[in-house]
């Protein structure tokens, strides 16, 4: 899954690469389901992050209407 030799993406290109909104990969982080890094006023996902995200079980939330 390596984007062309980036180590860490953007919210946005993390969000782009997964197929998720960046509310939704905020929100990911947020709550440590998603590790991301600080530096300086700008946060990034390391692209290993993305992958053991990506290969962990979800359980799927199933509402009731």
């Amino acid at each position: 899954m390596q984007d062309h030799g980036k180590f860490a993406l953007s919210i946005a290109e993390a969000a782009k690469r997964i197929s998720l909104s960046q509310r939704t990969v905020a929100s990911l982080i947020k709550t440590g389901q998603l590790v991301s890094i600080k530096v300086g006023r700008r946060r990034i996902v390391p692209v290993s992050a993305i992958e053991n995200f990506l290969t962990r079980d979800h359980p799927t939330e199933i509402s009731e209407k």
